[in-house]
């Protein structure tokens, strides 16, 4: 059987969707809990759900290519 390869994908004015089988880990290490294969991480750091994403960009008027 085949892995699928992880992708990242930066959306503009939004967060980076990530998709496939990924280790997430915090800046000390510790890994990070998964509970879906696809995850949208924080680009705009103001989600109160760090490291991922819960739409505050939106109301925050967040801009990135």
């Amino acid at each position: 059987m085949r892995e699928q390869r992880a992708t990242i994908t930066s959306y503009p004015d939004g967060p980076l969707v990530v998709r496939g089988d990924i280790d997430l880990v915090s800046a000390d290490g510790e890994p990070i809990e998964r509970k879906r294969r696809t995850i949208a991480l924080c680009r705009c750091g103001l989600s109160t759900i760090k490291p991922f994403c819960d739409g505050t960009h939106r109301a925050a008027g967040f801009q990135a290519d």
